[in-house]
């Protein structure tokens, strides 16, 4: 569906999504400028405004994944982490949903002005305010707490402590939504966050098996035991994960993996087709990432 048609849905309509009723104050109004059919439970991702590339490489790995498994990808369009996740969705071919702390119609942040044209014309952006709305300090804790609703699980790919992050997922655990996180060093300020909520009780995302697992039992993947299955005899999915790390001759990415060269060929080829890696002048593959960066 493309569109910029502005419609209100409201407590009660067909299309109000009934997981916001688990919040403990369910917006009374979605002001929504896009195809409102995308209000279905997904997966949420957010971090860190400072991300890193390693938070870059996981946004883009983890919510790409998902994406292209059929789960719509929800965030709040913020620089860093935010707008990561919402153009790993896009690359994809995937559905994403963007829910702003200001008016739908409102393009904020600045930088975000792009992403958000592209949201409004063929995905979702969102928001309990009025149109027009300004941003506010105040507004971002209250967005928060409808992208918690919203999901069906929350992805926490980076977050430094203190952080804004840590309200999402209060309202995600007060909401039901099962809280996902990203380990990191302990050597760097913006995985402090995701590993206190490790440690606190959060499920560890520390490959695609981990997300496929935890996707099935939130209910946005059949079953996990059949799609680890199937991801994991696709030597695609596993090249994926080993040029996420860094970038590799074929040859390298072969031995790495443990099968022919041509399999390696083979894998490769599907990932550039779908976008996912591409070919450096000194012919070694990369995983693309970087996609908050453009």
């Amino acid at each position: 569906m493309s569109s910029s048609i502005r419609t209100e849905v409201r407590r009660g309509d067909a299309l109000y999504p009934a997981q916001l009723l688990r919040l403990e104050r369910p917006p009374e109004v979605l002001y929504c400028i896009g195809d409102p059919s995308l209000l279905v439970p997904g997966l949420a991702v957010v971090g860190s405004r400072r991300q890193t590339p390693y938070g870059s490489q996981c946004c883009a790995l983890l919510a790409g994944w998902a994406s292209r498994h059929g789960v719509a990808i929800i965030s709040g369009a913020a620089v860093g982490c935010d707008q990561s996740a919402h153009r790993a969705a896009l690359e994809s071919g995937g559905r994403t949903v963007a829910v702003l702390g200001c008016g739908a119609d409102v393009d904020y942040p600045p930088s975000a002005r792009g992403l958000l044209e592209d949201l409004r014309q063929d995905h979702l952006v969102v928001s309990e305010l009025p149109w027009g709305t300004p941003p506010a300090r105040w507004t971002f804790p209250e967005r928060n707490r409808i992208i918690a609703g919203l999901a069906a699980a929350l992805l926490v790919v980076e977050a430094s402590v203190p952080s804004g992050t840590f309200s999402t997922a209060d309202h995600a655990l007060q909401a039901g939504t099962e809280v996902l996180a990203v380990p990191g060093s302990i050597l760097s300020p913006q995985s402090r966050g995701t590993n206190q909520l490790i440690r606190d009780g959060a499920s560890v995302i520390a490959d695609l098996d981990d997300l496929a697992v935890c996707l099935a039992r939130c209910g946005l993947l059949s079953t996990a035991e059949q799609d680890v299955q199937t991801h994991a005899r696709d030597p695609s999915t596993d090249a994926e994960r080993a040029l996420a790390a860094g970038p590799m001759l074929l040859e390298d990415l072969a031995a790495h993996l443990g099968v022919p060269v041509q399999e390696a060929a083979h894998a490769v080829a599907r990932l550039e087709l779908e976008g996912a890696v591409r070919r450096g002048m000194d012919g070694r593959y990369a995983f693309v990432a970087g996609l908050g960066g453009r």
